[in-house]
């Protein structure tokens, strides 16, 4: 009998002992596990945490990238409208500078019109040649082209004469005794040209032509100032 309890208990022990074993190395299994899984989850937290900030840098590059792309494009519009800008205010003085001489030279020959009206204060064909012309009014002109005006000067210097001789190289004006084709006062001044100042009309007509070029310049200023006054 006390053997037979002894088996038993012998069992019993061991069978205790091998069902000690296996929740051991269950236990033990559970360990290695969660042992394995802390690392692989540590290392997930790892890549999740480090994704974030690759695709920060990534955003930050681009986004400064952007920025230089944007100013690169802002430069380049502003030196656009300065070329513009530039080309206008050089357009805009080349107008000016064109309308401005398009003005003077319309003034120049305004200028030279009037001048030119002035220098030949008569209506009428100006003449070809002396040959048109006979007698003191032929030597006239001869004398006035000789002294060194130009055939355009005649038609003036005959008006001047014509009012006041009527180019008679014998007229005297009896009430101030003014003589000759050219009416000198005294005729005695014609005398510094040749003695023969009272009957020579080519000797009057020369000292005439020297009175006007010394004191009008030329016979159309003549005529324009005795057309003024009256006399010249």
């Amino acid at each position: 009998m006390s053997r037979l309890w002894s088996r038993l208990g012998a069992r019993t022990a061991a069978v205790a002992l091998l069902a000690a074993g296996v929740v051991g190395g269950f236990q033990l299994g559970d360990d290695r596990d969660q042992g394995q899984q802390v690392p692989d989850a540590a290392g997930v937290e790892q890549v999740v945490l480090r994704t974030p900030q690759v695709h920060a840098v990534k955003g930050q590059a681009t986004e400064y990238q952007e920025k230089l792309r944007d100013a690169a494009v802002a430069e380049a519009a502003a030196e656009r409208k300065r070329r513009q800008e530039a080309a206008a205010a050089s357009r805009n003085a080349a107008r000016k500078a064109a309308a401005k001489l398009a003005e003077a030279k319309a003034e120049a020959a305004a200028a030279e019109a009037a001048a030119a009206a002035a220098e030949k204060p008569y209506d009428g064909p100006i003449p070809a040649s002396c040959e048109e012309f006979r007698d003191n009014r032929k030597i006239g002109c001869a004398l006035m082209l000789e002294a060194g005006f130009e055939i355009d000067q005649f038609p003036c210097l005959d008006k001047l004469f014509a009012k006041e001789s009527g180019w008679n190289h014998k007229a005297r004006n009896p009430s101030s005794g003014a003589y000759g084709i050219p009416q000198a006062l005294p005729g005695s001044k014609m005398g510094s040209v040749a003695d023969d100042w009272e009957t020579n009309p080519a000797t009057q007509i020369r000292w005439g032509l020297g009175y006007i070029d010394g004191r009008y310049g030329t016979p159309c200023k003549a005529w324009a100032h005795s057309q003024d006054v009256g006399w010249y």
